[in-house]
C-alpha cells in the first residue's frame, strides 16, 4: 500500500493510494485517522486499512488532494552520515569507524511539494537525496536478520543541508534542522512492496539537470544494519523516521559549490517509492513567530 496524508478542503486527513486515487480514511471512523495512530495500532491495524480501501466506493482525485508530509510530528528524526563511498569521497572525508548517526529537528519537515527555504542567515544550502525507513513497531534489541519485521515502510527524504553551519558543532544538528530542511513523501510504501530496499535506482535533479544517480545497494550499512545498531542504543518508536544517507552529486562536492538558490527546484526519485519536488525560495521577511 501506499499510506499517505492529505489535506482537503481545509481538513488534514490520512489516505491510501489506489490506481491513482485517493481512498480517504475518513470515510472509515473505526480506523485510525491520522498517520502516527495508524502505525502506533500496529501492523493489525495496517491489514484493516488494506481491507477497507479494497471496499471504498468513493475515492478521490489524486489532483484534487494536496500531499502532505507523511509524518508531520513523528517522535523521531534521525539520519546517518558518511554511509556511501562516493560521497565521503567527493566531500574529502574519511570512511567512519563507526556509523555517524544525527538528528533533525522535527520542525523542519515539510510536504513532498513545498518550498525550501534559503535562510537569511545562509547561502551555503544543499540538496541530498535519500531514502527513508519508517519503524512500524515498538521494539529493541532488534537482530539484522529480523530487521524487516519492524520496517513500516520507506519513503523519500531531502536532508537539506545548510554547509557552513554543519560544520560549527560536532553533532552536526544545526546545519540539517533549518525550517523546511526535510521535505519527505510523497507518501510511505508499505514495506511488502519493496521487495529489496537495497537495490533501488536513486536519482536528483536539480533544475533538470541530474546531480545524483546511485543505487542504494552502495549504502556502507544498510537499512537493517542500521535497525540493529540503533535498537541497540535505545527503543524504536512506531513512525521514527531514519533517513539512510546520500550518495555523491551534491552541490558542496562540485569545484566551485553550486548551492541552492530562490528560484530552484529540485526533485528526487526513487524506484518503486515515487517521487518529490520542491521548488526553492528566500525564507520569507515574515517568518518570525514570537
Amino acid at each position: 500500500m501506499k499510506l499517505l496524508s492529505f489535506s482537503y478542503h481545509g481538513q488534514n486527513r490520512v489516505g491510501v493510494l489506489r490506481d491513482n486515487e485517493v481512498v480517504d480514511l475518513g470515510t472509515f471512523p473505526e480506523l485510525p485517522q491520522t498517520m502516527l495512530a495508524l502505525l502506533e495500532a500496529g501492523p493489525a491495524a495496517l491489514e484493516r486499512v488494506g481491507t477497507a480501501a479494497d471496499r471504498a466506493t468513493t475515492r478521490l482525485a489524486l489532483s484534487e488532494v494536496k500531499l502532505e508530509a507523511p509524518l508531520r510530528q513523528p517522535p523521531e528524526f534521525l539520519a546517518i552520515g558518511r554511509n556511501y563511498a562516493d560521497h565521503i569521497a567527493e566531500m574529502g572525508h574519511a570512511k567512519p569507524e563507526f556509523p555517524r548517526f544525527f538528528n533533525k529537528q522535527v520542525s523542519c519537515i515539510v510536504g513532498p511539494f513545498d518550498p525550501i527555504e534559503i535562510p537569511r542567515a545562509s547561502a551555503a544550502v544543499d540538496y541530498e537525496g535519500e531514502l527513508a525507513f519508517v519503524i512500524g513497531r515498538r521494539c529493541r534489541h532488534v537482530p539484522r536478520q529480523r530487521a524487516r519485521e519492524v520496517i513500516a515502510g520507506y519513503m523519500i527524504v531531502n536532508d537539506v543541508s545548510v554547509r557552513d553551519w554543519q560544520g560549527k558543532a560536532p553533532t552536526i544538528t544545526l546545519g540539517k534542522s533549518w525550517d523546511s530542511h526535510g521535505p519527505t513523501g510523497p507518501w510511505i510504501v508499505t514495506a511488502d512492496e519493496v521487495r529489496d530496499p537495497q537495490a533501488l535506482e536513486l536519482r536528483t535533479w536539480v533544475n533538470g539537470e541530474l546531480r545524483q544517480h546511485s543505487n542504494t545497494r552502495h549504502m556502507i550499512y544498510d537499512c537493517f544494519a542500521q535497525i540493529e545498531l540503533l535498537s541497540t542504543v535505545f527503543t524504536l518508536l512506531p513512525g521514527m523516521i531514519v533517513s539512510t544517507g546520500t550518495p555523491s552529486g551534491v552541490a558542496h562536492g562540485m569545484n566551485p559549490p553550486r548551492y541552492l538558490r530562490a528560484g530552484d527546484r529540485v526533485k528526487i526519485e526513487i524506484e518503486g517509492v515515487g517521487a518529490i519536488d520542491n521548488p526553492v525560495i528566500d525564507e520569507p521577511a515574515d517568518s518570525a513567530r514570537l
